[in-house]
This record gives C-alpha cells, sequence and structure tokens, in this order.
C-alpha cells in the first residue's frame, strides 16, 4: 500500500484511512462481495467526531479512490467530496457510527453464500468446521425481513443487533461486519463469506453433520478471537498485495 502524501488541508490520518478504506473496497470487488453499484462501506474520520467517509453512489466498488470518498456529517450534509449518497448507506451507517462508538469502519455487503444462508429459514451460523468457529459466538441475526432500510426504526434495529456483536446476518439480505479497524472488518468479511460456503457446501450433501462438543466449540471460538487480533494486519497486507497486482490505483 502506498502511503502518497495527503492533500493540504486533510490530516495524515484522515488520508491514510481514506487509502485502507479505498482498497478495503476494491478487495471486496476482487473477492466477489460487491453488488454493482450498491453496497457500502464506511470509516470514522480520525480526529473529527460525527464525520464519516462513504463511497458516493455510482461507482463501482472497483473504482473506489481515496480523494474520490465523500465526508459526511450525521446529519447527511456533504463536508467534503463529489457526489452523492444512496439513502439506505447513509442512514445504516450514519446511525451505526452514532449509535457504536467502537464501530469506527462498518462494511455492509450483499456476497453471495452469506446471503443465501441469511435466506434460508434457519439462517444461523452453525459449528460445522474450524472455520465456522470464528462467527458462532460472535453474530447476531435480524430475521425479519421488511424491505429496504429507509426508515429510522429499521436502521435502529440494526444498531441493537450490534450492540453486543461485530457481525450481523441481514435476513433475505446481507451482511454487516464492524470493527475498530479497517483490517478487522476486511479479516472478518472474508472469512464469513468462507464460513457460509462450507455450511451451505455441507449441507449440500444431505447426510448428519459431524458434531462437535459444545466445550470444544467454545474453546475454539474463544482462539478465533484470539487468532483474529493478530492475523488481521497480516492478512490485510496480503490482500494489498493482491490489489497492487490486480487493480491498483485505490490511493490515488
Amino acid at each position: 500500500m502506498s502511503l502518497q502524501r495527503a492533500p493540504e488541508a486533510m490530516s495524515a490520518a484522515e488520508w491514510a484511512t481514506r487509502v485502507k478504506l479505498a482498497a478495503a473496497y476494491r478487495i471486496a470487488a476482487l473477492e466477489g462481495a460487491d453488488d454493482g453499484v450498491f453496497n457500502h462501506f464506511s470509516c470514522a474520520v480520525p480526529d473529527e467526531p460525527g464525520h464519516f467517509l462513504l463511497k458516493p453512489f455510482g461507482p463501482l466498488f472497483s473504482e473506489a479512490t481515496a480523494s474520490g470518498l465523500l465526508k459526511v456529517d450525521l446529519s447527511g450534509a456533504i463536508v467534503s467530496g463529489s457526489g452523492k449518497w444512496e439513502p439506505t448507506a447513509f442512514l445504516i451507517h450514519s446511525r451505526i457510527h452514532q449509535h457504536v462508538p467502537r464501530a469506527r469502519c462498518i462494511l455492509h455487503s450483499h456476497m453471495p453464500y452469506a446471503t443465501a444462508l441469511a435466506s434460508l429459514a434457519d439462517m444461523r451460523i452453525q459449528p460445522v468446521n474450524q472455520s465456522s468457529m470464528r462467527f458462532v459466538k460472535r453474530t447476531a441475526y435480524l430475521e425479519s425481513y421488511r424491505g429496504l432500510v429507509l426508515d429510522e426504526a429499521e436502521a435502529l434495529s440494526i444498531v441493537e443487533a450490534l450492540a453486543e456483536h461485530d457481525v450481523l446476518l441481514m435476513a433475505n439480505h446481507g451482511v454487516t461486519v464492524i470493527d475498530d479497524t479497517v483490517e478487522g472488518c476486511v479479516y472478518d468479511l472474508h472469512y464469513l463469506e468462507w464460513a457460509c460456503r462450507d455450511q451451505l457446501l455441507v449441507s449440500s450433501f444431505g447426510q448428519p453433520v459431524r458434531a462437535i462438543p459444545e466445550a470444544v466449540v467454545e474453546a475454539a471460538a474463544a482462539q478465533m478471537v484470539e487468532e483474529k487480533a493478530y492475523a488481521k494486519a497480516a492478512h490485510f497486507a496480503a490482500m494489498l498485495r493482491r490489489l497492487d497486482r490486480e487493480n491498483p490505483g485505490y490511493d490515488s
């Protein structure tokens, strides 16, 4: 990742956050976790309470750049940048940033395997293998689909679900992950899709799942929290190396 000099009138911390968020958008595109011009990621602006960064509506994830991101306040005013925000993107991200302070970064995606799982009557992540251990104890569920998130009550239901969880499966809709870093969010989004893929693949065999004792599930889930703490930076660095080879330019 190249950290070019921040433009005048912008702090180095904001520019670094912009570069990471633009990279997160493009990484998601490389992994098939985007959805045309829809889906949305955001980050709180360092040292500017009430301001967050968001891709304008229109560009693809694969086209995101650090300088092209909007800076938005909690009322919806565009503090800097060109373009406009998508209504559900603003409502979801503004309310989470406002009410869940630890959510410095928020990624919302309709990625295919996770969204497929969220569309089943039983949408819960099951402890079918090691990948699922990252999420069986960390995931919340919104189990009723009520259309686009365009009203305050629906946005606040997302906030409530994330009050004590960092991962949210939204029925018939998609997923949202939060973290205090971009690296942590990118890590969770990647491995969540893999865990959902594995669960759907296991179920496709039509055979009983080999049960894992609950005590082992508890222990492994705790181990996976420790794993994320030391692995998220390495994972993000690896994704950046791939991005620099396949779709550079996010840091412009």
